[in-house]
Formats: structure tokens, C-alpha cells, sequence
């Protein structure tokens, strides 16, 4: 259990930064340009992690289930969000981002027949609460732009959820490092593909030294390391407890905001962090019951 919540925390503080570098790199980028590389420069990485220690045989891997997992996980979503902040901040993106638990569980329950406890449903909307008072929605004017932009942010929250339920059902046997090293490579040729149909791709910007570093941060930690944590959490956790990370990334904005940039955390940001790792801890199933609905999922597949 200590270790879920280890990984939750360093899989926010990763992914605390990736919305910046999505903003800096949509801005000379193109979407399907932006997942290319992310996904690309993130495999490398999980391939080497996967020569390290990998055990599975690639021949015996369920392979339609990762091709949907690389589309729904990673191409499409990643292209949305990217998408998204053409038109949106990168803080709305983040904020938007956070509905992940609530259609996480939504989509839990109407297509995989997975029940959500009260206490659960209880702590998936005490973090969301924290998340609004977080960024005081109510003082801002981050709706002052695009309802595009709004739009495929939530779609992108979707497809999270979706895919979530479906590797915790699905892909329960085959090991994190794989899952993760497979998806993004699929993710990968599907993004060039996208992005060789619209001709998008301009192979001399990755040369560019900020572009260069953006890729760094976003492909090999966000897209490679993130990814696998992502996964671990999934498989060892739930779908429910890994997705609540969307609420601790606008919290590692700020943490990062505040080291980095000296800028000043406020009573109401504390307040909404409080609410927020409430919200997480409540969300997540104890162990007896965890136990519970594996028995009902293994019954209800076979």
C-alpha cells in the first residue's frame, strides 16, 4: 500500500510539468508532430527498462488489447490534449484533466460492471472539490477562451477512463514494463501515420535545443518513466486510485511553481491540497474488498 502512494506522488510530481512542456512545444508544433516524439523518445526509454528486466514473450502478448490500449491511452488522448492547448492553458488543461476519476468510474460501472463503493464514489468528489478550490474557478477567467479547446480536454479525460477500466480487466497478466514499452510504440507508428496524412512532420525541429529539452522532460519522463508508474498503480491498485493522479498534478504545479518560480502558496491553495489527499486516501479500496471484486471479475470473465 506505502508504495502505491509513493508511486502516485512521484507519478504527479512527474507529471506536474508535462502540460508546460505541451504548451511550449504546440508552439511549433504540430498535434500529431507533438505524440510522435513524446511517444518516440518515451519508448526508448521503456525498451531499455524492458531489455533490463523484461520477462514476457512478445509473441504471447494479447495483442488486440494493446493496439486499443496504444490508441485510447496514449494517440488519441495525447493528440487531444495537444490539441487542446492551441486553444486552452495549460492550467484549464490540467484542471480539465482531473474529471479522469469521475469517468474513470463512471465508465467502470456502465461498461465494465465494476461496482464503486460509496466511500470511493465519497473521495472522488472531495478531490474534485479540492481541485476547485485550488484554482478558485470562481476569481478566474481561465473559461475566457476556447470551448474546442474545453472540449477535447474532456474527451481526452474520457478516453483515460476508458482505457484505465479496460487494462485493469484486460491486461491484469502482462507486466507493467510491457504494457507500457508496447503501447507507446504502437502509439508511436500511429501518430506518424496521423501526422504523415496531414504532413505535418518537420523532422529538423527536434534539433531546435528548447524543443530538444521539451521532448527530454515530456517524452522520456512523462510519456516513458510516467507511463510505467501509471500502469504499475493500475495493476497493483485500480483503475479508480491511479487515475486520482489528475488531481495531484495541478498540486505539483503549484509545488513546482513555488521551488522553482518563488511563487507564494495561499491559504486557499493548502485548504484545496488538504481536500485533495483526502479525497485520494478515501478513493482508494481496502484490501478486503479489492480482493472482493477481483474474485467477481475472474467469476464474471470465465
Amino acid at each position: 500500500m506505502k508504495r502505491l502512494y509513493i508511486g502516485l506522488v512521484a507519478l504527479s510530481l512527474i507529471w506536474g510539468t508535462s502540460f508546460l512542456f505541451i504548451k511550449i512545444l504546440v508552439s511549433s508544433m504540430m498535434m500529431w508532430e507533438v505524440v510522435f516524439w513524446r511517444c518516440t523518445f518515451g519508448a526508448v526509454v521503456l525498451w531499455g527498462i524492458y531489455m533490463w528486466n523484461g520477462k514476457d514473450q512478445l509473441t504471447k502478448l494479447p495483442w488486440g488489447s494493446l493496439l486499443l490500449v496504444g490508441l485510447t491511452n496514449n494517440a488519441l488522448p495525447w493528440g487531444l490534449i495537444a490539441l487542446s492547448e492551441t486553444n486552452i492553458s495549460s492550467s484549464l488543461a490540467s484542471v480539465l484533466n482531473a474529471t479522469t476519476p469521475i469517468w474513470t468510474g463512471l465508465i467502470g460501472m456502465l461498461c465494465f460492471g465494476i461496482r464503486i463503493r460509496g466511500k470511493q464514489w465519497f473521495g472522488i468528489m472531495v478531490g474534485f472539490i479540492g481541485i476547485i478550490t485550488l484554482v478558485d474557478l470562481g476569481n478566474s477567467n481561465m473559461f475566457n477562451n476556447g470551448l474546442a479547446g474545453v472540449a477535447s480536454m474532456i474527451a481526452a479525460a474520457i478516453c483515460y477512463g476508458f482505457s484505465s477500466q479496460y487494462i485493469k480487466r484486460h491486461l491484469h497478466n502482462v507486466s507493467s514494463i510491457t504494457i507500457a514499452a508496447v503501447t507507446l510504440t504502437v502509439a508511436a507508428f500511429y501518430a506518424f501515420i496521423f501526422a504523415e496524412m496531414s504532413r505535418t512532420i518537420n523532422w529538423s525541429l527536434v534539433s531546435d535545443a528548447p524543443i530538444f529539452g521539451a521532448l527530454i522532460g515530456l517524452g522520456v519522463f512523462g510519456s516513458g518513466v510516467g507511463i510505467y508508474i501509471f500502469y504499475y498503480l493500475i495493476q497493483k491498485g485500480s483503475a479508480e486510485f491511479a487515475t486520482m493522479v489528475t488531481y495531484l498534478v495541478p498540486v505539483s504545479a503549484l509545488v513546482w511553481g513555488s521551488v522553482f518560480l518563488s511563487e507564494s502558496l495561499s491559504v486557499r491553495m493548502v485548504f484545496g491540497l488538504a481536500l485533495i489527499l483526502i479525497g485520494v486516501y478515501l478513493a482508494q479500496e481496502s484490501k478486503k474488498s479489492k480482493r472482493g471484486k477481483q474474485h467477481e471479475q475472474q467469476t464474471c470473465v470465465s
